[in-house]
């Protein structure tokens, strides 16, 4: 499903039209991508949390020369599913 369904689901169920659908799915996921930015959980209730997780900086090895390099540290986002939502797609409820 792409950000263009998304919006048109929401558009389809409020009655919104196809720019404002569109803006509300664009102001959710900045809020979504801002909070994970200043290193906040985001949590909803029902469906699941996003949050950061930590990578090392570790050993790496350059495929084309076999030169060792050092693959530096990052943050990288996670989507922990929450108990309905897990039960929804696994067809238990």
């Amino acid at each position: 499903m792409t950000k263009l369904e998304v919006a048109t689901t929401l558009r389809e169920r409020t009655g919104l039209s196809q720019k404002q659908a569109l803006e509300c799915v664009e102001i959710f996921l900045d809020s979504v991508k801002e909070s994970l930015k200043a290193g906040e959980k985001v949590s909803l209730v029902g469906f699941g949390t996003f949050y950061l997780k930590e990578k090392n900086e570790r050993k790496g090895r350059n495929p084309r020369t076999g030169e060792q390099i050092m693959i530096p540290a990052k943050s990288i986002v996670s989507f922990k599913p929450g108990k309905e939502f897990r039960e929804q797609v696994n067809g238990e409820v």
